[in-house]
This record gives C-alpha cells, structure tokens and sequence, in this order.
C-alpha cells in the first residue's frame, strides 16, 4: 500500500533520538525518516501517526500543530517488559480540504487493522474520530465507540462536522455502522438537558466525572467492549497540562488519564486509540509528558492482552444463574483472569442486530447487585438496544 501521504518524522527529534540512551523507547521503534523512508510493517502490531489536521475546531485561528515535543519525549521513556513491535509512520499533513484530510486518515486505518496493526492517532481536532469510525466500513458491520470527554459532541447533524459535532454525523450518517457509543468522564454542565436526554433515549452509555473518578477500574468493562477509543485531552484538568491546553479545573488527573489509556490497551477488541484536541504551546513540556505517557501505558496495556473471553471450553470459566423478578440472568467468571460478562439473549421475533447470544462485560460488583435483586443498567440498555 502507497502511505505517499505520510511525511517522515523531523531529522531534529531523529537527532535527538541519538543521544538518548541504547533502552530507550525511540530506540527500538521503526521511524518513518527522510532517509530511509516507511519502515517495513511485518511483524509490527502497532503504529503511531500524527495528523495536523485542526481546520474543524470551532476555535479554530489557523494555529498550525505538530507533535515534535510528544516524539522528543516519548522516545527517551524507557519500555516495558513488552513483546511487541511499534513503528512510527510520522504525519498526515493537512490535505487542500479537511475531507482529503479524512480520505488519508480512513485509508491509513483501514489498511494497518486489516494488516493487525494498532494504530495510536494523535490529533488534531476530535472530529477526526469520525474518520477513524469511517475507515471500519468495510471491516466491521457493527463498531463500538468509546469518548473520553467532558463533552457529548453531538451537535447538529444538519450542520457541517466540526470538533463538537461530529457524533451526530457518526449517528445519522450512512452506513449505519455505530453500535454502541459510551461516553467516559462527562461533565454535565457542559452538556445541555436536551443531549443528555437524547443519549439516554438511544440508550447509549454516559458516565459523569465523579462516578469514574470515584472508582476508576469501572472503565475496564465499557473498554473492554470497543473497537475504537477516543480521548479528548480537554478531559484533563487544567493543573495537569501546559498554559494552551488549560480548559477545566475539574477532570480526569494524569493518574487517572493513564489509567484509562492502559485499559483501552488491555481490550482485546480496541484496534484503534486516538488522542485528540493537542494544543501546541511555548512551554510545552507537561502536556507532551503526558501523552506521550498516555501513549506509553496503551502499549503496556497491549501486552498485557489476554485471551479470556473463549467460553467453548467449560474448564476456562466459571457459569452463574441469578434469577432476577421474572428474568434469569447469566454471568460468565474467567478463570484466567477473573473478569465477568454477562449474557443478553436473543430475541427470535425482533430484528436483532447480532442474531446472536452476547456476551457483555461487566463487573463483579454487578454480580452481587443481581443476587440482591437489582439488573444492573448496562444489561437492561444492552437488551433493549439488541430488541431493535
């Protein structure tokens, strides 16, 4: 596949690059560089690309981006015991249109998951995620969405894409790919009455600041479902990031950010993790320290994949029936890791979208809540979403 788009990454941070030490990550990652062009993909499972596309953010004043400062810092971490291979494709530079932009963006995705490959996005304004979404037309009849965000970016589907519009356009927009959407981290007061109640009238997923950071390790089973996960950094607070990338005081912290990027890693089914919403700035240093361990607690969480949700084999799992009022729920307990799921039936007189017994992920604390009686709320939106 021509990636003619790409251009390589700066001879500066390839510089700077020399004279960090043999451990370090920029060491062993395959560059995409002036000299020796796109480095060979085989046996790669994951890739970075930078897009410096920002032309749809409503505030947008013709600020240019670029991601020097994230690579210069990224490169010194030192990795993991990690078993994977990553490569660095460099930029996609903005095209004459922000649609040539996305066409770019779509064929890149496309062809890295088709090949196995993980592609780690740095954007650019956050409608890029609806290039992302696009790019799995032709790979997944169904797509599961996952937005870090103090926002719903709904919007008006009416109106051309911008940065705090572009759900609709994923929603309403032919094909009709979107299965579930789930939205991480909101903050209710900038989202109108209107969009929260239309988010539960499609009975997509929200989850509001206080109840994620009340207990983080609730993102594991909504990331565990998603295909695509997308982080707005505007969902960091402002004491964690540098002067142009400030937006709340209350958000997720540095901790707590990592914490979910390394459980988009550990996802068995996430095949593509953006960063987006990157403001450049003079002193720049904490926000490019940030995502570049953002970036670096995907990849830990990448290797800590495990496969454990095959329940062909009855030596694997542990089976629970709870009968709730009339209904019988069933939970599935991995031996292998101790995660749960729990099963949502078929409905043989409805068009059910996965014709299909699914299996949803959840946890343990929702098996304890059903046996006193309570479904919990992610089976019920999980159900009615499969009667349609």
């Amino acid at each position: 596949m021509n990636f003619n788009f790409l251009t390589p990454v700066s001879d500066a941070i390839l510089a700077h690059n020399e004279l960090t030490a043999q451990q370090a990550l920029g060491k062993k990652i395959k560059v995409h560089s002036r000299q020796n062009g796109i480095p060979d993909l085989e046996n790669v499972q994951m890739a970075i690309i930078g897009v410096q596309e920002n032309r749809n953010d409503v505030n947008y004043i013709g600020a240019p981006i670029n991601f020097d400062t994230i690579r210069k810092t990224l490169y010194t971490l030192f990795p993991g015991n990690w078993h994977t291979t990553i490569a660095d494709l460099g930029d996609i530079e903005p095209g004459e249109t922000v649609e040539d932009t996305y066409f770019a963006i779509r064929t890149a995705i496309t062809v890295l998951v088709e090949k196995g490959i993980i592609p780690i996005v740095l954007g650019g304004s956050q409608d890029l995620t609806y290039a992302n979404y696009r790019a799995y037309d032709s790979i997944l009849p169904m797509v599961n969405v996952v937005s870090v965000d103090t926002n719903f970016d709904l919007g008006d589907a009416n109106l051309p894409i911008k940065n705090n519009s572009y759900v609709g356009k994923v929603i309403v927009e032919e094909p009709y790919n979107l299965f579930n959407y789930t939205t991480i981290g909101y903050q209710t007061y900038f989202n109108s009455q209107e969009e929260i109640d239309l988010i539960e009238k499609l009975y997509f997923e929200a989850y509001r600041l206080g109840e994620i950071s009340g207990d983080i390790s609730r993102v594991e089973p909504l990331m565990r479902d998603a295909h695509i996960v997308s982080v707005d950094l505007k969902s960091v607070r402002a004491a964690e990031v540098s002067e142009n990338q400030k937006y709340s005081p209350n958000g997720f912290s540095g901790k707590e950010i990592c914490a979910i990027s390394r459980y988009a890693g550990i996802s068995n089914k996430v095949t593509s993790f953006g960063i987006y919403e990157y403001n450049v700035s003079k002193n720049d240093s904490a926000t490019a320290m940030l995502v570049a361990q953002m970036i670096w607690y995907f990849i830990e969480g990448v290797n800590c994949r495990v496969k454990d949700d095959d329940f062909k084999n009855e030596n694997h799992y542990q089976k629970y029936n709870v009968l709730v009022d009339n209904d019988e729920l069933i939970f599935y307990k991995s031996l292998k890791t101790g995660r749960w799921w729990i099963e949502i039936p078929f409905l043989p007189n409805v068009n059910n979208k996965l014709k299909k017994h699914t299996l949803l992920p959840c946890m343990h604390s929702d098996y304890v809540h059903a046996t006193q009686g309570e479904i919990p709320e992610r089976w019920y939106k999980a159900y009615r979403k499969n009667s349609f």
